[in-house]
């Protein structure tokens, strides 16, 4: 079995922080998953730093680090990415708005699919999103439809930050370069453009209760799109130079798993 690592970047969750923490924790417990809860505390102002070293005695297999700069959700997750101990990592949110649930679907479809990645979509069937701002879903529609075209793929999802990748996958797809949210799609990108196997399993995505969203729309669009320009160029004109080297038939093979029927029945017992 695999040892899963959690990748939670956190500014200023001091709402929300203890209940992601221990909501996941409690799911992979219930699932014997073997893993770590590492959270990046991206220099918060609040009391997130204290919270994080009261939930060590309920949370045992969180780990904790404080990025001191620069930061920026980029940054955070780049600087956990550095650290995690696992043999597959996944990347959450701190304010509860991805399903721990979810995450038990994507490392079984890890394991049982041998793909290198696994990707969420809010967008297929299964899939949903609860409490979405009607303008930031509509931004997000647009701007996965010209990512989609752009790189010609069937991935319609590339700005969801919830997915999973093996170790050798985040190693492969190395220099990291995005610093604020653009990150999302740049680990995403660069894993399809190399030649990494990935799966889709639809997953649910609900808006913060707690806390001040940290995404601002009209400072990242320049930004998401130099990070997709670049991953345009290395598709189209780096001659696979970066592409993955182990030799498997599945390479750039997408599975789009959107009936989890069978997978949740046997899971089942355990819910």
């Amino acid at each position: 079995m695999l040892k899963l690592s959690v990748v939670i970047p956190s500014y200023n969750e001091e709402k929300s922080i203890s209940a992601t923490a221990i909501s996941t924790y409690d799911i992979l417990q219930k699932f014997r998953i073997a893993h770590e809860i590492l959270v990046v505390n991206d220099n918060s102002k609040d009391n997130t730093i204290e919270i994080l070293e009261e939930l060590k005695q309920r949370v045992p297999t969180l780990v904790y680090y404080t990025n001191e700069g620069p930061n920026g959700f980029g940054y955070a997750v780049r600087y956990g990415l550095k650290r995690f101990s696992g043999d597959c990592v996944a990347i959450m949110m701190a304010d509860l708005s991805d399903d721990p649930l979810d995450l038990v679907r994507f490392y079984h479809r890890m394991i049982e699919d041998n793909v290198d990645c696994v990707f969420g979509s809010r967008f297929i069937k299964g899939g949903k999103v609860i409490d979405y701002p009607f303008h930031k879903l509509i931004i997000n529609r647009i701007a996965n439809t010209i990512i989609r075209m752009a790189i010609g793929t069937r991935y319609n999802d590339a700005t969801n930050a919830f997915k999973l990748y093996k170790r050798e996958t985040i190693e492969g797809i190395q220099p990291l370069m995005s610093p604020h949210f653009n990150l999302t799609i740049e680990l995403s990108l660069k894993s399809i453009v190399r030649g990494y196997s990935y799966s889709v399993v639809p997953n649910s995505w609900r808006n913060r209760k707690e806390g001040v969203s940290k995404l601002r729309i009209k400072e990242m669009g320049s930004r998401y799109f130099f990070i997709l320009m670049y991953c345009f160029i290395e598709k189209f004109f780096s001659k696979g130079d970066f592409k993955k080297r182990l030799p498997s038939k599945n390479q750039s093979l997408m599975v789009a798993h959107q009936d989890e029927t069978s997978f949740e029945e046997k899971l089942s017992g355990l819910v």
